[in-house]
């Protein structure tokens, strides 16, 4: 069972997909939202769920009182179980679901009328590999060209501008036997946090200087 930790919709249980997902536990939602309360860019942010699977770190996020929350999840029934899982915990209205790739979606520039976020929860499943996962963190800084990757087979390779406002905090979650992600040169790493087989790295948003 999956449930809302902490905010309007706490101790609400959501649905997750039968496969294909790992949503993050409850202990470690705990404790990451903890530290990005902390930091102060929760309540009112814009926020970006990548590979958002149950939806469970961005309604999270919603529930403790971000502005927009915008999850993007490949897999078109779990797309749907974010949809379902957000109205049911009275998000909806805050909550947008965007069925796609996440490389596609990042590669083409943010649809018109979108701010650019806040923070960005990145919670990519066992097979994205470093390597996608590196060009998806470049595109997302708008530095496709520099970080030394190629895009996944069959994805554009344009960078996407725009899509992270001013020190902006994005957030890595992945099993403590992966490497440290590689940066592009419009993210600085500044912190990394354990939580038992959880690794999480937080980077913020730069003026990329090339």
């Amino acid at each position: 069972m999956t449930r809302i930790v902490a905010g309007s919709a706490g101790g609400r249980t959501l649905q997750v997909p039968r496969n294909g997902t790992r949503p993050t536990s409850e202990r470690v939602r705990e404790a990451l939202f903890s530290r990005l309360e902390h930091l102060g860019v929760v309540s009112g942010a814009r926020v970006l769920d990548l590979y958002a699977g149950s939806g469970a770190l961005g309604l999270e996020a919603a529930s403790r009182g971000a502005a927009r929350v915008t999850l993007v999840e490949s897999a078109k029934a779990a797309a749907q179980l974010c949809r379902r899982n957000a109205g049911a915990l009275g998000l909806g209205e805050r909550v947008d679901v965007v069925a796609a790739k996440v490389h596609t979606y990042l590669a083409a520039p943010p649809p018109a009328g979108t701010a650019p976020a806040d923070l960005v929860l990145l919670d990519p499943p066992y097979d994205v590999t470093e390597e996608d996962l590196a060009a998806v963190l470049a595109l997302l800084a708008g530095d496709a060209g520099t970080a030394g990757t190629a895009p996944p087979a069959g994805a554009a390779g344009t960078a996407g501008a725009g899509w992270l406002a001013p020190d902006a905090v994005v957030v890595v979650e992945r099993s403590k036997r992966s490497p440290e992600p590689t940066w592009p040169a419009g993210l600085a790493p500044v912190d990394d946090r354990g939580y038992g087989d959880t690794a999480v790295w937080f980077a913020e948003a730069v003026e990329n200087r090339g």
